[in-house]
């Protein structure tokens, strides 16, 4: 592994940040390192930049104990949430900053700048201040000034939280197609995971100062290893008496299930084809429009779940009786996650993950 934290603590008085902290990335990954505010994920990310100092544990780059390194001489670049460009100069000063402290030749300093420039699209604006510059452009400076001295690892602190979200989705390809262009090993914090999924190449989740799952997108999405992960991905409906829906019986120790709303079919009342034994009545309580498809609030014998419904099939309406198929959900008990299959629909009901 090129990047390395093992057995990390850290504590801020009596709240502890991070809490026996493991992970590994390979060189050349763009990781995302994805929780909600106050998991710890700001944390590790300036322990590795040397901006704030473990307790206990090790933290490694190429095979190489960095703890007690300073931070300006770890060889990280760093691109913070405001970007931190200096006000009064210009775009090619701003990006030559760092190698004018090294203070490395002129010369080079100019190829290596105009170098960047070209590679991340701001040929022409070599001249302008960052308040000549939108928000996209900024990014993409202060990216460059991270590059410029040729750091071993990039790190950055919710890169895109300060840009519109039009922009924002095409950085998020921009720095991906960058990151891989360069190779240079990368670890982004985000709580944003429509983020963390389509830019990074894998993800480590935290809760409470803990790792709890590494895995790619897809495995994480797919596969959530405990309850937090399970109820944190996806745009998921925690439910209590999931044995009182069809097809599903309660499993001892797991008093709750996650249902997301791609395990949910909707139809209108008699037009189901099929499965009808596995179908369940629910009584429609909210239509929410999201642009490209509705989002429904459905009850069915007293348990809310959500759905989502394709603007290219009929309307149902607030009050509407509609039939519910639930394909699958997650059970979970106090240690892992389970995925449950309706049994009125398939012969096993539970696959272990």
């Amino acid at each position: 592994m090129y990047v390395e934290m093992k057995d990390i603590e850290k504590h801020y008085g009596d709240f502890k940040a991070s809490d026996h902290v493991n992970f590994g990335i390979e060189k050349g990954k763009l990781v995302a390192l994805l929780g909600p505010s106050g998991s710890g994920k700001t944390t590790i990310l300036r322990m590795l930049a040397g901006l704030e100092n473990p307790d206990s544990g090790d933290i490694l780059i190429n095979g190489k104990r960095i703890n007690d390194i300073p931070a300006a001489k770890r060889d990280i670049g760093f691109v913070f949430q405001n970007y931190a460009l200096f006000r009064y100069m210009t775009v090619f000063d701003n990006i030559a900053f760092g190698l004018e402290v090294q203070k490395v030749p002129k010369a080079q300093i100019k190829e290596r700048v105009m170098e960047l420039i070209q590679l991340t699209g701001l040929s022409g604006m070599e001249k302008r201040y960052p308040s000549q510059l939108s928000g996209g452009q900024r990014q993409r400076v202060a990216f460059a000034r991270a590059l410029a001295p040729n750091p071993q690892v990039l790190l950055l602190d919710e890169p895109f939280a300060a840009i519109d979200a039009k922009v924002r989705t095409e950085l998020r390809n921009w720095l991906k197609d960058m990151i891989h262009k360069v190779g240079i090993t990368s670890i982004f914090v985000t709580h944003d995971q429509d983020e963390a999924v389509e830019v990074a190449d894998e993800i480590i989740i935290t809760n409470h100062g803990r790792i709890e799952q590494t895995g790619t997108p897809m495995e994480i999405y797919k596969t959530p290893e405990t309850p937090f992960v399970a109820q944190f991905i996806g745009k998921s409906t925690v439910v209590s008496h999931y044995e009182q829906l069809n097809g599903f019986d309660s499993v001892a120790g797991a008093a709750q299930a996650v249902i997301r709303p791609e395990f949910v079919r909707v139809s209108k009342s008699g037009r189901l084809e099929q499965y009808m034994s596995a179908a369940e009545e629910g009584t429609v309580e909210e239509v929410v429009f999201r642009g490209n498809h509705l989002e429904l609030t459905i009850n069915i014998k007293g348990i809310s779940i959500k759905a989502e419904r394709s603007l290219e099939k009929d309307p149902v309406s607030v009050g509407e009786k509609v039939q519910v198929l639930i394909y699958r959900l997650y059970i979970f008990d106090e240690n892992r996650t389970y995925l449950m299959e309706n049994s009125a629909m398939q012969e096993n009901d539970v696959f272990y993950i």
